[in-house]
């Protein structure tokens, strides 16, 4: 009893040490979330931005097709990459701030100051 009540602040929440919270349950659930989501999102703008550089060197002639009078193909598909970098960044930042960080906080929150 002594134990359990050395573990709770004042405000009734229980403290633990770093070493606690890191071996948890919850925080190891956490890193494998976070990774899972970075490696998918790291995969898809990998998938985009190489497919874009192995298209542009094994088919010339399509990225070489005028869509305009100066402009070939290969223009708005760079900048699609381009465009969809900037989106998976996005989702990671709402997912991050959506989710991530404020399971951080609350394990931030067991630890003992």
């Amino acid at each position: 009893m002594a134990e359990t009540a050395s573990h709770l602040k004042r405000d009734g929440r229980a403290s633990k040490s770093a070493h606690e919270v890191i071996e948890s349950a919850d925080f190891k659930r956490l890193v494998s979330k976070r990774w899972s989501v970075s490696m998918i999102l790291l995969a898809l703008l990998f998938v985009t931005y190489y497919g874009f550089i192995l298209l542009v060197a094994t088919n010339k002639t399509l990225v070489n097709t005028k869509i305009g009078e100066v402009t070939t193909l290969a223009i708005p598909l760079g900048l699609g990459a381009i465009v969809i970098a900037f989106v998976l960044t996005a989702i990671y930042v709402g997912w991050a701030n959506r989710s991530y960080d404020p399971e951080v906080e609350r394990l931030r929150s067991q630890l003992r100051k």
